[in-house]
């Protein structure tokens, strides 16, 4: 088979000893028979570098590379670099493919001419699947339209492990000596930008064939930490300068960062008071001193509108409001893993 055709999963591994197995037992029932697995066991504690190196005992399609703790960011370009595929997929090591995942993927890409395909995803919490979104559509993306659907986030979701990328698109990302590798929060849809930048056709087929398994201690499910609310603001930050000669594409940064802002300068600070307060205060200072930039940014939508003044000027009360809705609506329980 060519190498053109191959697909490199990369997995990156850390601590995950209890879930690696089911997760690359997925990846080895794929029907595309063309497929390698990486796994980069990020200077895991437990058991997962010997699970690793087990698999890659018994299967001759599987490589493992072992490294000190570098992060998940650094652990994915790392593992790529060691691809010998034309094509790159992602894994997440606690994660399920189902068995037909790549082999949709790869057909869309080459029916379409695309650098990227990708489709939606299912997340899995102990008692119920939320889909992600499972509408069946299929949709076309020139460059314009899939960078603009990946900000947007209405139905293209930031992760990368849905999508399949011809290699070529991460020769930038390999020579950026400047780029945030630190990242550990968000750094999907910041990979996503730059390799959806690269990409001049992309096509999106919304069924869910990756699995998401929320559990006790996944990191949608985690307490909050100083990495979970300062970086999601630093990516954003990030693409606020990147996409500022691109009116279009700035704006819908702008309103994320709106969105994110209210949210740190509105929250409670019950569960850590010590980590949370000064937080909520600099997202308080920051909101007001961009509001003037935020605003016109925000005019297009009917709910920014009303929300960025409003939590602006009275931010606790606006938390309080929020925070009642939330509860009413059970939102504030949405990643609770019982």
């Amino acid at each position: 088979m060519r190498q053109d055709d191959k697909i490199s999963i990369i997995i990156p591994a850390y601590n995950v000893g209890d879930e690696l197995p089911r997760s690359l037992d997925s990846a080895l029932q794929q029907t595309y028979p063309n497929i390698e697995l990486i796994i980069v066991d990020d200077g895991s504690a437990d058991q997962t570098g010997e699970i690793a190196d087990r698999y890659a005992g018994e299967h001759n399609n599987i490589r493992v590379i072992h490294q000190e703790n570098q992060g998940v960011f650094r652990a994915r370009l790392n593992g790529i670099r060691q691809a010998s595929g034309g094509w790159i997929g992602f894994l997440d090591a606690d994660d399920e493919l189902e068995p037909e995942m790549f082999q949709i993927l790869l057909d869309n890409a080459l029916k379409y001419d695309a650098d990227i395909s990708h489709c939606g995803y299912q997340m899995v919490f102990p008692s119920r699947v939320d889909y992600y979104y499972n509408t069946g559509k299929l949709v076309q993306q020139d460059h314009m339209k899939g960078i603009t659907d990946l900000l947007e986030g209405s139905f293209v979701e930031p992760g990368l492990c849905n999508k399949l990328y011809r290699r070529g698109l991460f020769k930038v990302l390999l020579a950026d000596k400047e780029l945030d590798t630190s990242i550990k929060i968000n750094e999907d849809l910041l990979m996503n930008y730059y390799l959806f930048q690269q990409s001049e056709r992309s096509v999106f087929e919304d069924r869910c064939y990756y699995h998401y398994m929320l559990r006790a201690n996944s990191a949608a499910t985690s307490r909050v930490n100083r990495h979970k609310l300062e970086h999601p603001l630093r990516v954003l930050h990030i693409l606020e300068k990147e996409t500022k000669d691109v009116p279009v594409l700035h704006d819908i940064v702008l309103r994320r960062l709106a969105l994110l802002l209210i949210a740190d300068a509105s929250m409670s600070i019950k569960a850590d008071p010590a980590l949370l307060q000064p937080f909520r205060e600099m997202s308080r200072q920051q909101l007001k001193e961009k509001y003037s930039l935020l605003r016109p940014a925000c005019a297009e939508s009917r709910r920014l509108r009303v929300m960025l003044p409003f939590a602006v000027n009275f931010p606790g009360l606006y938390g309080m409001i929020h925070g009642a809705y939330a509860k009413l609506r059970g939102y504030d329980k949405k990643y609770e893993v019982k």
